[in-house]
Parts: C-alpha cells; structure tokens; sequence
C-alpha cells in the first residue's frame, strides 16, 4: 500500500472520529438512542479504517472488510429507522 493510500486513510480515519465525538456530545446532552448509534458507527469506522493502514493487505476484496462496513451501514440504518418509528408509539 502506497503512502498516498495511508494518508488518506488516516484523513478518513480523522473525520469519522470526529463525527464520532460530535455525535457522542449531542447523546449527552439530548440522551437520544439516535446521537449514540451514529457515534458508535463513526467510531467503528475509524477504527476499521486505521486497521487497514496499519495491516499490510493482500487483498482488499476479502470479506472480512465489508462485514466491518456493513456492519456501520446497519447501525446506521437501524438508528434511523429507531428514530423514525419513535414517535409513531
């Protein structure tokens, strides 16, 4: 993996910890299920991603990779279909 592809990785890798942390921020204040998923899927994906710069990878087609980000996609998904059927109760 080139240096260019580690760079941004870790620029992607910053971003999503830093929407992380904003989400985190409003679920204290708000206490909303919606702020903590979001988080937890930003977090997870920082993580992955920093994974991937650090792990020498053959093969970025494995599954094991899209597992993690399907994985955030879910949670995501899952956060807005809570949130959308919240109020309806």
């Amino acid at each position: 993996m080139s240096a260019l592809n580690h760079l941004l990785l870790g620029s992607v890798a910053t971003c999503a910890m830093i929407a992380a942390l904003f989400f985190l921020r409003f679920w204290r204040r708000t206490r909303d299920r919606f702020f903590l998923l979001f988080s937890i899927a930003f977090a997870i994906d920082a993580v992955h991603r920093v994974t991937m710069a650090l792990v020498e990878i053959s093969d970025e087609s494995q599954p094991g990779f899209f597992l993690v980000r399907l994985l955030v996609y879910l949670i995501i998904l899952t956060a807005i279909i809570d949130k959308n059927f919240a109020g309806r109760k």
